[in-house]
């Protein structure tokens, strides 16, 4: 079965850490693009990360130095760590597969959401006081 599941989430205190994992089973993921998306309650699904399969990584500004992306092809998986953690963090965390392998933009510069060939299906990560 082709997949991508998550794990990693939960509650965690506001000021921590935490590692989301992306693992991917059916399918050689090392040639593949692995974005990362969240999505609040009652907002839309918002880009935050992509590493390619080279190995470049991108980062929304907005979470530059606290968001880090990283993949292991070894491993089939890739990660996303956040650190200080902030109550804007809380949301479900959603990992896709890009068989191009490299990171895709739109015009305003956001990630892709678009013709991910893989989405996993989710992991809530909420930032408790």
């Amino acid at each position: 079965q082709v997949q991508l599941v998550e794990s990693g989430g939960g509650l965690v205190q506001i000021g921590g850490s935490l590692r989301l994992s992306c693992v991917a089973s059916g399918f050689t993921s090392d040639s593949y693009a692995i974005a990362w998306f969240r999505q609040a309650s009652g907002e839309k699904r918002e880009g935050i990360s992509c590493i390619a399969s080279d190995g470049h990584t991108w980062i929304r500004d907005s979470e530059k130095g606290r968001f880090t992306t990283s993949r292991d092809n070894a491993g089939n998986s890739a990660y996303l760590q956040i650190y200080n953690l902030k109550p804007e963090d809380t949301a479900v965390y959603y990992c896709a597969a890009d068989p191009r392998g490299y990171c895709r933009f739109e015009y305003d510069k956001t990630l892709t959401k678009d013709e991910y060939a893989f989405w996993g299906q989710g992991d809530q990560v909420i930032a408790s006081s």
